[in-house]
């Protein structure tokens, strides 16, 4: 797959101004400027160096006195209240956190995870009859609750009430809800937008906290959890993300709550980063409601003894192996299609096929679209239905183009980038045809997955201090990418691969220098390159430690033969 790669430009003058002025690298300084940080000393100081204060106050969100008065009031009568959350990380810890300030605060909640497999995302009638049946008479939604406008007017009707908090966008009606605490509304003035579900509850926390007159700690050590949801759901690393993420991540390391601590020493990982938890924490806990075990995540987060917690997670760990043996095969009768049909010739691949898991395919589809950058659709065909999860691309909204095929389907939803889809069987090949027009006047075949590059550098211009001064940039994630580097006509000095073939490894110099590069999931390239070709590769720059010495190394993300 060819990619583009694009460069920054640069004014030196004010990167050497801006590193004078905080005292930082150049490079530092090169990156917040790309970046758009460096607008006041506040930004940037509240950027590398975020601290409790730098929250936003949560009376600022819509409804949110609201829903505070109607909290207060179910404490001081003693309501049964049930919190209604999702399937996945940021429902998953929504809940937990939510739930346990309550418990700890004078009101014990209830729970309710939806099965994926068998209720799918957000409120369902049969679960609000099963709710009101049990005596509960008011439900605090954690992310969802924002399209439920019809379930939302039924509990109603059976004698509940509904406090919605949320982070999706709302569709044409707000819900006719005690309190819809949802910054994506359009009468939202609060100065951040992109907070994850967790994050909102974590707002309802502080402003609990303060009209309780709790110390802050009482809402704040909740960060660690908190930072899960907010990194695991791909929302962006900026503003007050970033605060919570920054600070979680620091509470994570020395976590008291057992079923964290089990799942970090579990995951083997040296470090609690932003990477730890996306390749970690994330798959293990995603696994559970994949694999229609939602509330084993959510037991071992509220968990209070350690034996206990220790063995749920052995069960996520194995889920989440099963849950990778599912998926190889999928993914392999998935390839298998596309070559044995020419599909990667198509604009959008939509494909489908008997007995394919629901709760897994939207990760084949994912795969399958980083490796042709294609949109794809991938249906499980089950009882005279076809029900998937698609993935696309910057520049082709597949959530418009379900729009257009909406007289095919039963019911689909979610945004640009991924959707779910339910359609009758008899509809498949008319969906699928109909897609690939609709793709094909977009011309999808010419979008190119586009490199940000922050700067060309020559090997004599980097040290182990300017790679350390990156660390201030961390935690990574949407909108605070890892930065990446230009480095060309270098000379390969040596190359072989790692781990049976998978990864790349080579020695790379110029005329002066020598430097160390690998790169992950590449290995099919060695046979492209030989010794002393001449390359150009962008990368991420590491310290690599071995035997006491640190030296410098190259993560190659690219890599081309020098022109």
């Amino acid at each position: 797959m060819n990619k583009k790669w694009e460069l920054y430009e640069h004014n030196e003058k004010n990167v050497k101004d801006v590193a004078l002025k905080y005292n930082i690298s150049e490079i530092l300084a090169t990156v917040l400027l790309n970046r758009n940080i460096v607008k006041s000393d506040e930004d940037i100081k509240t950027f590398l160096e975020p601290t409790r204060y730098d929250f936003h106050d949560p009376y600022i969100m819509p409804d949110m006195q609201k829903a505070v008065d109607r909290i207060m009031k179910a404490i001081k009568n003693k309501e049964k209240v049930i919190i209604y959350g999702d399937y996945d990380v940021d429902g998953i810890t929504s809940t937990m956190v939510l739930k346990s300030f309550l418990d700890e605060n004078g009101l014990e909640t209830g729970y309710k995870i939806p099965n994926r497999l068998h209720e799918g995302y957000g409120l369902n009638k049969n679960a609000i009859k099963e709710i009101a049946d049990q005596g509960y008479k008011l439900i605090i939604t954690v992310d969802c609750g924002i399209s439920g406008t019809e379930e939302i007017k039924y509990a109603y009707e059976l004698g509940m009430e509904v406090i919605v908090t949320d982070h999706h966008e709302p569709l044409d009606t707000i819900p006719d809800a005690v309190a819809v605490i949802d910054c994506k509304r359009e009468d939202n003035t609060y100065p951040f937008k992109s907070l994850a579900g967790c994050g909102v509850v974590f707002k309802l926390i502080q402003a609990l906290s303060q009209v309780m007159g709790l110390d802050e700690k009482e809402y704040l050590k909740y960060l660690d959890i908190i930072c899960i949801g907010t990194i695991s759901d791909i929302v962006p690393l900026i503003d007050e993300n970033r605060v919570i993420a920054k600070l979680g991540l620091k509470l994570a390391s020395q976590t008291r709550n057992y079923g964290l601590a089990c799942l970090l020493k579990i995951c083997g990982f040296s470090d609690v980063s932003s990477n730890s938890i996306s390749f970690g924490i994330a798959p293990r806990i995603n696994a559970c409601g994949r694999m229609g075990h939602e509330e084993e995540a959510l037991k071992l987060f509220l968990s209070k003894d350690l034996e206990e917690a220790k063995n749920i997670t052995i069960k996520l760990n194995e889920f989440n192996r099963k849950r990778q043996e599912i998926e190889k095969i999928i993914f392999d009768e998935a390839i298998e299609q596309i070559e044995k049909n020419n599909l990667d010739k198509k604009s959008i691949i939509v494909i489908g096929h008997e007995n394919w898991h629901h709760g897994v395919i939207g990760i084949v589809a994912s795969k399958i679209t980083d490796l042709y950058y294609k949109p794809c659709i991938l249906v499980c065909f089950e009882d005279g239905m076809a029900k998937g999860s698609g993935r696309s691309i910057p520049g082709f909204d597949l959530h418009n183009a379900l729009c257009e095929c909406s007289e095919l389907l039963e019911k689909y939803g979610g945004h640009e980038m991924a959707v779910g889809v339910n359609l009758k069987m008899e509809n498949f090949e008319k969906f699928r045809d109909k897609m690939e027009s609709i793709a094909s006047k977009c011309h999808t075949e010419d979008l190119v997955s586009i490199i940000k590059i922050e700067k060309e550098l020559n090997l004599s211009e980097i040290t182990i201090s300017d790679i350390e001064s990156l660390k201030l940039l961390e935690p990574f994630g949407e909108e605070n990418r890892i930065p990446l580097f230009l480095f060309k006509n270098l000379k390969i000095d040596s190359i072989r691969t790692l781990s049976e073939g998978k990864h790349l490894k080579l020695t790379l110099k110029d005329d002066r220098n020598i430097v160390q590069a690998i790169g992950f999931n590449i290995g099919n390239l060695v046979n492209e390159y030989r010794l002393g070709d001449k390359v150009d590769v962008v990368g991420c720059l590491e310290i690599n430690e071995f035997n006491g010495k640190r030296t410098i190394q190259i993560n190659i993300k690219d890599i081309r033969k020098s022109i």
